[in-house]
């Protein structure tokens, strides 16, 4: 602006030339986004594919078959390496020697005789061209003879494979070929085979879309073999694949995976990796340095874990296999109990289908206490167990009879006068013998006429008045049930949501959150309980196609004479349970050899006690192994020369001259010593024995847990 006040016609940066009004500007709209923000592109199945494609051939009991490279069952002969070089050095000398004698005549001239046989007598000319080939040629190969010869002798072909080129650089992989059409198993050949091109065909174009996950195809091939078994129709098979693609024979729950995974699993061959196998002289050669798994086919005979607290039992153990059993169950392969503490690790509450929280109001399921049942003798058979099991003498011919017996006159008449079995204070009031329960429920069978059932409730009177009587300890262990924190639970009215054991003819995951403090006794009666109720359920199915586990972790308190009869019964119905312990001294001493004999997987964790350790080294027996004595035996010389000379020697080294003498023979020790177990077991290692339920067995492996 000048002095007058005008502006001035050329504008700055900072006051700039005003433009003239016009229309205003329409904003250039963008381009609508292909997808919502943020969300990632739609993998494709090539890692699917990949991962199905994957060779898994057969292996030893516990093997991680995806991928794996079998090894010789005997370890190879491993020269060291300072004898290599010094074998194969001597064996160039001796070469270089022979060829030196032969060369300077030192040997005589028969070496030539054939090359004089062979060339004719005009070749044998003074300095004929073609004899000067000839006799250099013959010279090459005489050489090459040689050292060919003291080659083998010296092994230079070991020092090349195993120091020259051939081992700095990586052997490449040979390429991968495509599998036929007929054995590429991302093609469903089985559908195919049987006339389901259609199904077959949208089955693999979700599995190249990225569509299908592992858990997909395990589902829909246990569908399949039910189609094959005659159990489902094929139309309606084929009609849901058709229809659904990967999402077709859905869990009941809809879900198609867990919510979390923390360990490997490969459901094609139902394993679930531990860990791996320690590179150890102990270790069988064809185990050392594989993965270490476990399937159904190995649970199925049992297993024991016996480790002290934070040796790895729930994070390494119960929640790899609690996690692979729930997969399996979504697979439509399995149905799974998980019993363990509030809080424990065994995965989160939205990866099971029934949540069972003992104790607090907030559970939206109970738990029947009778096992679903309405037989009273089975109630109390199951119920005699849960209460006073630990009770019994473990001695064969002692079991808790009596106590089955009492329960048994008690349930069978408040079930015909009431229609149901008593709830806990009923039951307790029952067991103490109070005059008006007992009144009422005679006045109950007197007025519908149950005269079988008045005798035994009279029978019932009767050894109430007996010293001895196993009622009153019965109605003292039901009193830890009796109590403010459970008033809401174990209900026999129906107005609850009781979970029975029951179910487990269908692919159900159940978890059972036992009280974590100030119950302790009670969390015991219950895990005894929920363990008696398992194995007489499981007995019983019809369909014993489905596997049913049972995982408890901490069964402390719950070995009993019936529960290792019930456990040697899993096996022929296919099932299994997962145990663990702190230490065997939870056990009954009687019970300890039983209980290890009747499982077929055994498991002892880092920081075993000694005593513990005698347990599992009887259990594993004992092996047939080589010995070597080495024994040092003093030289003494007799020649002045000799003496001189040892004198010389104890001089430098400080030490007689000594010969050494090795003797070799064989032996019979511990596989795994108590000592051993207890104190050369590193952390985070554990020895496992495996059986599988076709009788083939591994012994003793050490394993890294945390590999």
């Amino acid at each position: 602006m000048d002095g007058d006040g005008t502006q001035d016609a050329r504008g700055t940066h900072a006051n700039p030339v005003p433009r003239p009004a016009g229309p205003p500007e329409v904003p250039s709209v963008p381009p609508r986004p292909a997808g919502a923000p943020g969300m990632p592109p739609l993998p494709d199945g090539s890692a699917f594919l990949t991962w199905l494609r994957t060779p898994r051939p057969e292996a030893l009991p516990g093997v991680w078959r995806f991928g794996h490279r079998p090894r010789p069952e005997e370890e190879p002969e491993r020269i060291p390496g300072r004898q290599l070089f010094s074998g194969a050095l001597i064996a160039f000398l001796v070469g270089w020697l022979v060829w030196s004698l032969l060369w300077n005549g030192y040997l005589g001239g028969w070496w030539l005789l054939p090359l004089y046989a062979m060339i004719p007598d005009s070749w044998a000319e003074p300095h004929s061209f073609a004899a000067v080939v000839v006799v250099y040629a013959y010279y090459v190969l005489i050489a090459g003879l040689i050292m060919v010869g003291v080659g083998r002798l010296g092994r230079w072909g070991e020092i090349w494979r195993r120091y020259g080129p051939p081992a700095w650089r990586r052997a490449p992989r040979a390429a991968e070929r495509p599998p036929a059409p007929e054995d590429d198993p991302a093609t469903w050949p089985a559908l195919r085979a049987a006339g389901a091109a259609d199904a077959a065909d949208r089955l693999a174009a979700d599995a190249r879309a990225g569509l299908m996950r592992d858990v997909d195809h395990a589902r829909i091939s246990r569908a399949w073999q039910g189609v094959q078994s005659g159990r489902h129709p094929f139309a309606t098979f084929t009609g849901t694949v058709l229809s659904h693609g990967a999402a077709a024979c859905p869990h009941p729950s809809g879900a198609r995976d867990l919510p979390a995974r923390q360990a490997r699993h490969d459901l094609l061959t139902g394993q679930v990796r531990l860990g791996t196998t320690a590179d150890d002289a102990r270790n069988p050669y064809a185990y050392r340095g594989t993965g270490l798994a476990l399937g159904p086919e190995l649970l199925g005979t049992s297993l024991v874990a016996v480790g002290p607290a934070g040796s790895g039992k729930t994070g390494a153990v119960v929640r790899p296999l609690a996690e692979s059993l729930c997969l399996h169950a979504l697979a439509g392969r399995a149905a799974v109990v998980v019993v363990g503490a509030a809080g424990v690790g065994a995965g989160p509450a939205d990866a099971y289908d029934v949540v069972v929280r003992i104790g607090n109001p907030d559970s939206v399921y109970d738990l029947d206490l009778y096992g679903g049942t309405t037989d009273p003798d089975e109630a109390a058979a199951v119920l005699a167990e849960a209460l006073v099991g630990d009770l019994a003498d473990p001695h064969p011919g002692n079991d808790s009879r009596r106590a089955t017996t009492v329960l048994a006159q008690l349930l069978g008449p408040f079930r015909a006068v009431h229609g149901r079995f008593p709830s806990v204070p009923e039951l307790r009031g029952l067991l103490d013998g109070s005059p008006g329960p007992l009144a009422e429920l005679r006045r109950g069978l007197t007025e519908t006429g149950q005269e079988s059932l008045l005798r035994e409730l009279d029978a019932r009177e009767r050894q109430m008045a007996h010293p001895g009587d196993v009622g009153g300890v019965l109605a003292d262990r039901v009193a830890l049930l009796d109590r403010p924190a459970f008033a809401g639970f174990f209900d026999t009215s129906g107005q609850s949501r009781p979970f029975t054991l029951k179910a487990l003819d269908h692919p159900v995951r159940v978890r059972v959150d036992l009280p974590a403090r100030g119950h302790a006794d009670a969390s015991r009666v219950l895990a005894r309980l929920v363990l008696a109720q398992f194995t007489a359920s499981v007995t019983e199915r019809e369909d014993r196609s489905l596997f049913a586990c049972l995982v408890l972790d901490d069964a402390t308190g719950v070995i009993t004479p019936e529960a290792v009869r019930g456990i040697q019964r899993l096996r022929s119905a296919n099932a299994g349970a997962v145990l663990t312990l702190r230490t065997l001294d939870d056990v009954a001493r009687p019970l300890r050899g039983p209980l290890l004999g009747t499982v077929g997987c055994r498991m002892a964790l880092a920081g075993l006690t000694p005593w513990d350790g005698q347990d599992f080294a009887e259990v594993w027996g004992k092996e047939w192994t080589e010995a070597r004595d080495v024994t040092d035996r003093q030289i003494i010389a007799e020649s002045p020369a000799g003496k001189a000379w040892h004198a010389v020697r104890r001089a430098i080294t400080g030490k007689a001259p000594t010969a050494r003498a090795v003797t070799v023979r064989q032996v019979e020790r511990e596989r795994w010593s108590a000592s051993e177990l207890a104190h050369a077991m590193p952390a985070g290692h554990a020895v496992l024995s495996l059986t599988d339920v076709r009788g083939e067995h591994a012994p003793p492996l050490l394993v890294d847990l945390r590999g």
